[in-house]
């Protein structure tokens, strides 16, 4: 054992014995990582400074207060429709259509080639893009005045997502599973559905116990066992394999107390009590076929949209807390009439029968939906038409969301962007504070919800975030 001197009050004394492996390790960038690296995986480490006892189980945890919401769907439209063409209508410029921005602005005004028309009782202006949506406007609260940082795909997503535009902070779904834990054992507490898959980086637990990241499942695939390959074992029973982890866990927790309750072998054994777990119940929450004919055709039984809709609400229903919906191809930067059509209508059906059967089943109350993309759109043509029709180019001061169930307050418009739709000018309110809002509904203050990392404590929200309770019910 190879012993230092700890002066940071943080630590206990035997924090401070070291084996020689973690000594080596602490060195980094040297052959003692990477034999350690070798010797536990090729997986993704934690970074330094996460420790044993800060891992939490899966149970259910109590929130800060008494919640509204108890889980959250997450539809992500990635690529960044059109606010002006979507739940922000812009009457002023159909006045001024293909004539210069005034005010010396660069570009040529581009009117919405749709229609808006009041829905609901509240009477709030819905594109006619989404008709079978809009027949839901009084379970919606609109935000129209988002912004966000920079008018880029990737870091905008990673705002929407983590927090942050570029450094490694945990995601929004893993800050959440962390507050709450799971509802259900036999499945992971946090997954992203998408076709293709979803980038790590945007699902990542970061400094948070690997226990919390996000799982990706790709949505390409309709049979079960491509849906989720390798869930089963053909080669060793369900007996046979937890005689086989329950040997596992006594010789890693020799192991593990040798290492001092390491960070990153508890992970591990989570993951492989989870994946022995899922076994008895990931095949049935992915199955669609259990639903009713008249559940699937009111969700587009041929449409791949609604097929990870009626996923969504079932894993939901099942317990998982977080679930992201990933639907892409909303950056139009030409031909947004024929492209935002299209996008719309994949959409339309299934989230208005997702409303609807959330309802039925009496969990519209308590789940918080978010539906939106990492930013907005220009009131200007995009001089990208590549021969085509005009399409809007990135604009991060302006973007419209909405937010349903889970303590949200129906049929109402906050915030507002300036004539044109070129910025956020009243109300305004930034990813920050939808993230502050959200965990708000959840039963936490955003800025108790903390984890110690590297001396600091860190929150979902960085620094900033205000509540924005006008949108509560």
């Amino acid at each position: 054992m190879i012993e230092q001197t700890c002066q940071d009050h943080e630590h206990r004394p035997e924090d401070c014995i070291f084996t020689r492996r973690q000594f080596l390790n602490r060195l980094g960038m040297g052959f003692g990582a990477l034999s350690l690296t070798s010797l536990v995986g090729m997986g993704l480490l934690d970074p330094p400074g996460a420790r044993a006892e800060d891992f939490s189980p899966f149970a259910p945890k109590a929130p800060q207060f008494t919640p509204r919401a108890k889980r959250v769907l997450h539809i992500f439209a990635s690529g960044a429709p059109s606010h002006i063409d979507t739940w922000d209508p812009k009457p002023a410029l159909e006045k001024l259509d293909q004539q210069p921005m005034p005010d010396d602005k660069n570009g040529t005004v581009f009117a919405s080639p749709f229609k808006f028309r009041k829905m609901g009782q509240s009477g709030i202006e819905v594109s006619e893009v989404f008709p079978m949506i809009g027949e839901h406007i009084d379970d919606i609260a609109v935000v129209r005045s988002m912004y966000t940082d920079i008018p880029d795909h990737i870091a905008a997503s990673l705002m929407l997502n983590t927090g942050s535009t570029r450094l490694p902070k945990p995601s929004f779904g893993s800050w959440v599973t962390y507050g709450l834990g799971s509802e259900n054992q036999n499945l992971p507490a946090f997954i992203a559905l998408a076709p293709g898959g979803v980038s790590a980086q945007n699902l990542r637990s970061a400094f948070l116990p690997g226990a919390y990241q996000g799982t990706a499942v790709n949505t390409q695939n309709t049979a079960i066992d491509k849906l989720i390959e390798n869930i089963k074992n053909k080669y060793t029973s369900l007996p046979e394999q937890r005689k086989q982890l329950d040997l596992l866990h006594e010789l890693n927790e020799v192991h593990s107390q040798n290492l001092r309750k390491d960070a990153q072998l508890e992970a591990r054994l989570q993951a492989y009590e989870l994946a022995y777990q899922m076994q008895l119940e990931a095949t049935d929450a992915f199955d669609i076929s259990k639903e009713t004919p008249a559940t699937r055709a009111m969700y587009g039984d041929n449409s791949q949209t609604g097929r990870q809709m009626l996923i969504a609400r079932r894993l939901l229903e099942k317990g998982v807390r977080f679930v992201q919906v990933w639907h892409g191809g909303w950056d139009h930067h030409n031909n947004l009439e024929t492209g935002l059509s299209k996008k719309a209508e994949e959409i339309d059906k299934p989230i208005a029968a997702l409303l609807t059967d959330l309802k039925q089943r009496d969990m519209l109350k308590d789940t918080l939906i978010l539906w939106g993309g990492e930013f907005g759109r220009s009131p200007t043509a995009d001089g990208n038409v590549a021969g085509g029709t005009p399409g809007r180019t990135h604009n991060n001061k302006a973007f419209s969301v909405w937010l349903a169930g889970g303590g949200v307050k129906g049929g109402m418009v906050y915030g507002s962007t300036d004539e044109f739709g070129s910025r956020a000018i009243e109300n305004k309110v930034h990813v920050h504070d939808l993230h502050a809002t959200m965990l708000w509904l959840l039963g936490f203050d955003h800025t108790k919800l903390t984890y110690r990392y590297n001396g600091r404590d860190f929150r979902p929200t960085d620094v900033y975030g205000n509540v924005v309770k006008e949108v509560m019910a």
